[in-house]
């Protein structure tokens, strides 16, 4: 008698005339789709390194477009799918998550009262008027809403966040975060040279980047050149963009509600909960950092992790993206980008001025 075990195999029947024969069906592979990705973030996070200004996250969409559209054979494409569609979800929540070890809640407190009101009015009116500008030029709801809530918060992880929670399509996301990334790396210099025009202390100018700007690494590089002229700029700057990043779970909360009522929340997953698992990873990350616990090269390999994982995802989503697909994007998105910014920017220095009591 042999001493063989038995092992299950998942069969697909294939019929031949009168005979059917059982044969195994193989299960997708994610391991070429993370590697692709993989490679993809590396030439990106090399190439912010190598030119400065230059945002991964961008030249990693770059990629990823150019992969999808280079003609690859179908086997091949097929073989990728499922790596770049962890990528692009698994990978892009965790990162979300990882960004709340940067926030302590002590931070949060030492802005003061005052400076904690300019980034929660920022932030509900410049999604609110976003929207509005939005309905008004055309925008489709879900597009309009990843825009109104990357441009208000925090970039591409907000507009991933709430991605998360809507029907919105890839090349919806794709087109935010390319948006976010363009205007924001635009607004580096910009608001250096507008504090200057306006007459704005080293310190005023500091608050209203950390106010305006969409991402975080674009409020460190405008603070960078801010501290230059005076000590501190680059840390009140980054404060109180962590205090809009801070907003990010309850405005989560709230659009995945409003989602649910108009039958537009994510399909894709069984019973989505109105607080995803990666929000609440975010808020834990938030709990951990606030207990100080924490070493500082913890937070600071945290935070090259969270880059990292975002420039992978960010590969994978541009990967997504057929020529076909660009070709519907037109031109009432960028308006609403370049409205959003505007927008974000008035509120915010309207705010700062209130605090230095000009």
């Amino acid at each position: 008698m042999s001493d063989r075990r038995l092992v299950r195999t998942p069969l697909r029947r294939k019929s031949r005339g009168m005979l059917t024969v059982h044969a195994p069906v193989s299960r997708p592979t994610v391991v070429p789709g993370l590697l692709v990705a993989a490679a993809g973030a590396v030439v990106a996070l090399g190439a912010a390194h190598l030119i400065p200004g230059t945002s991964p996250l961008l030249v990693a969409i770059v990629l990823g477009v150019v992969v999808a559209n280079i003609g690859l054979p179908a086997p091949v494409v097929g073989l990728l799918e499922p790596g770049l569609g962890t990528a692009s979800k698994r990978l892009l929540r965790v990162g979300v998550a990882l960004l709340g070890v940067q926030l302590a809640v002590s931070d949060l407190v030492d802005l003061g009262w005052g400076t904690a009101v300019v980034a929660a009015t920022v932030v509900v009116a410049g999604i609110g008027g976003s929207l509005a500008f939005g309905r008004w030029l055309g925008v489709g709801w879900t597009q309009r809403l990843l825009i109104a809530c990357g441009f208000s918060i925090c970039g591409a992880a907000a507009a991933a966040a709430v991605d998360g929670v809507i029907d919105s399509r890839k090349r919806e996301l794709v087109t935010t975060v390319a948006l976010v990334v363009v205007f924001g790396t635009a607004m580096i210099p910009l608001v250096p040279l507008a504090a200057g025009m306006l007459g704005l202390t080293p310190g005023t100018a500091g608050l209203w980047a950390g106010a305006a700007i969409h991402e975080v690494a674009q409020v460190v590089a405008t603070g960078t050149a801010l501290e230059a002229t005076a000590g501190g700029v680059l840390a009140a700057a980054v404060t109180v963009k962590l205090a809009r990043v801070a907003l990010l779970a309850p405005v989560v909360a709230v659009v995945g509600v409003v989602a649910r009522r108009r039958g537009e929340d994510r399909r894709d997953e069984r019973t989505p909960p109105i607080v995803p698992v990666f929000l609440l990873g975010f808020l834990a990350c938030v709990a951990l950092r606030s207990t100080g616990l924490l070493d500082p090269i913890v937070v600071e390999t945290a935070g090259t992790v969270q880059r990292t994982l975002l420039t992978v995802a960010m590969f994978a989503l541009g990967a997504g993206v057929r020529r076909e697909v660009l070709r519907g994007v037109g031109w009432r998105p960028i308006a609403l980008a370049a409205a959003a910014t505007v927008w974000v920017a008035a509120i915010a220095l309207i705010g700062v001025l209130s605090l230095s009591g000009r």
